[in-house]
C-alpha cells in the first residue's frame, strides 16, 4: 500500500525556518539545471571562501584549526587568477593587523572587475596591498617575473614572529616564475614547450617545471622561515594535489638533477638544452638541502584547499534538492576523451530512465569505461545503485552531478571548447530517450565562465537535440569533426542552449549535471 500512495504523493516540499514551503515545480527543467550550476559557481566565489575558512575574534585568528595572535604581525601576498577577490576579503577581515601584502594578478584583471561591476572584488583604496599584473594571455613575462622577486623579497625579510598569509589559485604558476639563476625566463620556457611538444605528461612537465624555479616546489615556504605560514588555496586540478597547484609553492618537493636529467633523456631532449640549464642541473641537489635543514621549516606551513570542485559540487546538490531533486554525485575527478566521457552519461541516463530492469550489459560497459575517465569502480556501483533505487522505489526527480577535466582531440578549427563539446555528443547519446515533462536534461559548464574562445561556458542538451538539428539542416558529424560545437549551438534554437553566465571570478573546472525527471512505475 505505501507503494501504490508513494505513485500519488505531491512534489517534494522544503522545510525553511520552521514553514513548508513548495519547491519551484513550474520552472522548466534547463532552467532548474542553469539554477543548480549557478549554485556551484557562487559556492566558490573568491571572497566567499576566504571568508568562510577564517574565524576572527578580536586579535586572534583561527585557520583550519590553528589559531594565531595578531599583533600588527601580518604579512600577505598571493598569486593566480582569482587572488585579487581573496586578497580583497582577506584584507576586510584582518584589519589593520596587515601590515604589508603583494599579489600577482592576470594582466587587466582590475579593470575587467571594474567594468563587469565586481567591485566588491577589488581592493579598497589606500590598501596596504600592492597589486601587480602580469602574465599576458596566461603566460609567464617579465611583468609575471618582477612580481615574483617582489614576492620573494617580502617572505625573505620575515622574522619568527611574523605570520604569512598565502593566497592561491589556478592560473598561479604562471603568475609566479623565478627560474634558478642563470636561467632565463626564455630558456625556461623553451625547455617546457620543447617538452610539451614531445609529448610529456602533465606530471613530467610540472617536475622540471619546479626543479627549474626558485619559489615552486616550496620555494616560496623556505623563503617565508621561520614565519609562520598559511596558504589558503582555490583548487583547480582534479583530486586537489597541494604540490600541483600553482606547482606547490607551499609544499616541499625533493626534485633531484638526476630525475629531471632522466625525464629529458626520455623525450631526447638532452642535447637541446641551454646552458644556464645544464649548468642548474650539474649542481648536487635538491637545492633547498644547501641551505637549510628539513626540520627547520617543518610544521611551521599550513596548506588549506578551501574552494574545490568538491565543494562546487555539494552546493550545487543542496539547490538541486531546493529544486525538488534527489541529489547524487558521481565523482568530482571525470577526465578523460570527450567521447568516453559522454558515452558514460550516455550510459547512466539510460540505466536511470529504463522502465524495467536494465540490461546487464549497461552495467558491464559503465564499469569498463570507469577508469578510462577517472571514475572509480566503487562510485560507479554506488551510483547506479542509487539510481535503480530511485526507479524501482519512485523516488521522484534525480539530479546526477559530477565534475573534472575532460579532453577533446583536436582535429578542426572551428570555434568551443570542452564543455560544449561533451554536451553535444551526450544529446546524441540521449537520442530517443524522452520521458515527460522533459528530460534527461544534460549541462556542462566551466566554472570559469568561459569554454574554449568564446563567451559561452558549456551548453546544455536533450534528448530532443538530434530531431531539432535535422529539422534545422545541421549536419552534428560536421560540427563535431570540425570541433565547432559553438557554432552548431548557436544556430540550434538561437543559441538558447548555451551556457552564458559571464563574468564567475572563479574556476574550480568544470560542472557536468544530468537531470532524471521521476520514472513512472508499474504496479502489478
Amino acid at each position: 500500500m505505501a507503494r501504490v500512495l508513494s505513485l500519488f504523493r505531491p512534489l517534494p516540499f522544503l522545510v525553511l525556518a520552521g514553514r513548508r514551503k513548495p519547491t519551484l515545480c513550474k520552472m522548466s527543467m534547463d532552467s532548474r539545471a542553469r539554477e543548480v550550476f549557478v549554485a556551484a559557481v557562487e559556492a566558490v566565489q573568491p571572497d566567499t571562501v576566504v571568508r568562510q575558512s577564517i574565524e576572527r575574534k578580536e586579535d586572534s585568528v583561527t585557520i583550519d584549526g590553528h589559531k594565531f595572535t595578531l599583533k600588527h604581525n601580518l604579512h600577505l601576498v598571493g598569486f593566480g587568477k582569482a587572488v585579487l577577490g581573496m586578497a580583497a576579503e582577506a584584507e576586510k577581515i584582518m584589519g589593520d593587523h596587515l601590515v604589508r601584502g603583494v599579489i600577482s594578478v592576470p594582466c587587466g584583471i582590475q579593470q575587467t572587475l571594474q567594468q563587469h561591476g565586481k567591485g566588491h572584488l577589488l581592493l579598497k583604496e589606500k590598501s596596504r596591498i600592492k597589486v601587480m599584473e602580469g602574465a599576458k594571455h596566461n603566460l609567464p613575462d617579465a611583468d609575471a617575473q618582477k612580481a615574483a622577486e617582489v614576492i620573494k623579497q617580502l617572505t625573505s625579510e620575515l622574522t619568527e614572529k611574523d605570520v604569512l598569509l598565502v593566497l592561491i589559485s589556478g592560473g598561479g604558476s604562471a603568475l609566479l616564475p623565478a627560474p634558478i639563476p642563470p636561467i632565463s625566463l626564455q630558456d625556461k620556457l623553451d625547455v617546457t614547450r620543447k617538452l610539451a611538444a614531445a609529448g610529456a605528461t602533465i606530471q613530467e612537465l610540472n617536475t622540471v617545471r619546479r626543479a627549474l624555479s626558485f619559489l615552486k616546489g616550496g620555494g616560496l615556504a623556505h623563503h617565508a622561515h621561520p614565519a609562520q605560514v598559511f596558504a589558503l588555496i582555490l583548487s583547480d586540478v582534479i583530486g586537489d594535489p597541494l604540490d600541483l597547484i600553482a606547482s606547490g609553492p607551499t609544499v616541499r618537493s625533493e626534485v633531484w638533477p638526476e630525475e629531471i636529467l632522466s625525464i629529458l633523456e626520455r623525450y631526447k631532449l638532452l642535447d637541446s638544452l641551454p646552458a644556464s640549464v645544464k649548468d642548474v642541473l650539474g649542481r648536487p641537489g635538491p637545492w633547498w638541502k644547501e641551505t637549510t635543514d628539513e626540520s627547520d621549516t617543518s610544521g611551521n606551513v599550513h596548506n588549506v584547499v578551501i574552494g574545490s570542485n568538491s565543494l562546487a559540487l555539494k552546493c550545487a546538490g543542496r539547490r538541486a534538492r531546493e529544486l525538488g531533486f534527489r541529489p547524487v554525485v558521481l565523482s568530482p575527478g571525470v577526465c578523460g576523451d570527450v567521447k568516453s566521457v559522454s558515452r558514460l552519461y550516455g550510459l547512466l541516463a539510460h540505466f536511470a530512465c529504463s522502465q524495467e530492469e536494465p540490461p546487464p550489459e549497461i552495467a558491464a560497459e559503465l564499469l569498463r569505461l570507469g577508469p578510462e575517465v577517472g571514475v572509480e569502480s566503487w562510485d560507479l556501483c554506488r551510483t547506479m545503485q542509487v539510481l535503480d533505487e530511485g526507479r524501482t522505489e519512485g523516488w521522484g526527480a534525480t539530479c546526477l552531478l559530477a565534475g573534472g577535466e575532460p579532453t577533446v582531440e583536436l582535429t578542426g578549427k572551428g570555434r568551443g571548447g570542452r564543455n560544449q563539446e561533451l554536451a553535444l555528443r551526450v544529446g546524441l547519446e540521449l537520442k530517443g530517450l524522452e520521458l515527460p515533462p522533459k528530460g534527461p536534461v544534460f549541462l556542462s559548464g566551466g566554472t570559469d565562465g568561459q569554454d574554449g574562445p568564446t563567451e559561452a561556458a558549456g551548453a546544455i542538451t536533450d534528448s530532443r537535440l538530434y530531431d531539432e538539428a535535422q529539422a534545422q539542416g545541421l549536419n552534428i558529424d560536421n560540427f563535431l569533426t570540425n570541433n565547432d560545437s559553438y557554432t552548431f549551438f548557436s544556430h540550434l534554437s538561437a543559441g538558447q542552449r548555451l551556457l552564458v553566465p559571464g563574468l564567475t571570478c572563479t574556476n574550480v573546472m568544470d560542472v557536468h549535471m544530468l537531470l532524471i525527471p521521476a520514472i513512472p512505475i508499474n504496479i502489478c
